[in-house]
């Protein structure tokens, strides 16, 4: 999806040499144990560090950026494996804010794996993009024949109770899942100046202010099309791509309205394994 909106004419200074910039990498592999999932490999640079919750038998890593938000140059990592019959579930200590940029992007680049019988969640909690947020985020999903995916990218445009406005915004991502070399699921969304006047649009937006994409990957995708269908609101919509593959896509006015909507579909396709952070 491509949505070009009025374009911000002014050119932005280079970014000075001595002003700091975020830098953060994350390296995680897991590997089955016993009856148990467990960290297989761990470094961490920068500003991104982990958690880790022992609630299941999955590992359960929350993803937190302590330097509060991304700004232009900001550059994030993230790398993340489920080993050979291992489960892993990744997401962050709260949503994460894209501020006004001076210059420059912010760019955020993750890449996943889930080997032969493995499970991978990925379920960040929401992006918030202020006024004059600059972000380019590319995620990579690679998958075994027979792993299964739960993924959700949850974003809120602007905090409506501030009453902010995005008048000026740019926010490039690419979402590309792979199974065994093949490309599954490819979506991308170009999101480039007035927004809030794009969004209204009744073919675009119809007024939203927050919107959800959904990935659910596993051979029983067929059995949840019916019971999802029955959990939508009228601004969202769920479709079975193949036998194994669905797709949901929500729209909502604010992210209260969003999260109220997402909470009891990922409780379902996760199997009310939800990680704690998303009920906090």
């Amino acid at each position: 999806m491509t949505l070009h909106m009025r374009e911000n004419q002014a050119v932005a200074a280079p970014l000075p040499g001595n002003v700091p910039r975020a830098r953060g990498t994350l390296d995680l592999t897991t590997k089955q144990r016993g009856d148990r999932s467990a960290i297989d490999r761990l470094r961490t640079s920068g500003c991104l560090r982990a958690l880790f919750s022992r609630r299941t038998k999955a590992v359960e890593a929350i993803v937190i950026n302590t330097s509060g938000g991304l700004t232009g140059g900001d550059s994030l990592s993230l790398c993340a494996a489920a080993g050979e019959g291992s489960q892993l579930s990744l997401t962050t200590q709260a949503a994460e804010r894209a501020y006004r940029a001076s210059a420059d992007v912010a760019r955020v680049e993750t890449r996943l794996e889930a080997q032969t019988g493995a499970v991978l969640h990925w379920l960040p909690q929401e992006l918030i993009l202020f006024e004059g947020a600059r972000l380019r985020r590319r995620l990579r999903v690679d998958l075994a024949a027979d792993a299964r995916l739960l993924l959700v990218e949850p974003v809120i445009f602007g905090r409506t109770a501030m009453g902010e406005r995005l008048r000026d915004v740019e926010f490039s991502d690419r979402i590309a899942v792979w199974r065994e070399g093949a490309p599954l699921y490819l979506d991308g969304l170009e999101l480039r100046g007035d927004l809030d006047t794009g969004m209204a649009r009744p073919a675009l937006g119809g007024g939203a202010g927050a919107m959800a994409s959904l990935v659910y990957v596993a051979p029983d995708a067929e059995a949840h099309l019916a019971p999802l269908r029955a959990l939508m609101p009228v601004t969202g919509g769920v479709s079975l791509m193949r036998d194994d593959l669905l797709v949901v896509r929500l729209l909502a006015t604010d992210g209260l309205h969003l999260r109220r909507s997402l909470l009891p579909i990922l409780d379902r396709l996760s199997r009310d394994t939800l990680p704690i952070s998303w009920r906090l």
